[in-house]
């Protein structure tokens, strides 16, 4: 068991690393930390979830949880792109409400895709019994917890943090009590 759990481990932080360098070379450096601090999130709690049910942490789990980097990963790049691309059309607009703009125009499609995910995975968590329950009930869980951090953890990051408009500097969320 000590061997599966370093080479999981392994396995989780070499994905998460690799996942901020794709996302800080195709993006930016506050676009990469803001993933990856969701990404850490997405995991914790997924870890979290798995001992809570206290369903046991296999090769298939890990398996899962490699999977759920994977989607919410994807999550991060489709709402990274899409605010990238309206930080290039709104340049004058504050980033606050860029980012809200962005958002709203990718969550119906978030929701459909999740949606769509879960629905073809409840087949085989009602069905599957006890062999695929611990993989399912991950990938179910990561689903949900992937697109609640694209928008709770990872675009909060970004605002905070601030993002480049082409080539200028990054600039950060201003405390709300400052004025300009």
């Amino acid at each position: 068991s000590s061997e599966l759990l370093t080479g999981g481990a392994l396995a989780l932080g070499t994905a998460i690393l690799l996942m901020l360098a794709y996302i800080w070379f195709r993006f930016q450096l506050q676009f990469g930390l803001g993933a990856v601090i969701a990404l850490v999130h997405d995991i914790a709690l997924t870890i979290g979830m798995l001992s809570v049910a206290q369903i046991e942490i296999s090769t298939t789990s890990i398996a899962a949880l490699l999977t759920v980097i994977g989607y919410s990963m994807n999550e991060k790049v489709i709402t990274f792109d899409r605010l990238r691309e309206n930080l290039r059309k709104f340049k004058s607009t504050p980033l606050r409400d860029v980012i809200n703009l962005s958002e709203n125009e990718r969550l119906s499609r978030t929701l459909i895709t999740g949606t769509t995910a879960l629905l073809a995975l409840s087949g085989a968590f009602f069905l599957g019994g006890p062999a695929l329950f611990g993989l399912v009930a991950t990938m179910c869980f990561g689903i949900i917890i992937g697109t609640y951090s694209s928008i709770y953890v990872a675009l909060p990051v970004i605002l905070l943090w601030g993002a480049r408009r082409n080539d200028e500097e990054a600039t950060p969320l201003a405390p709300m009590n400052a004025r300009p």
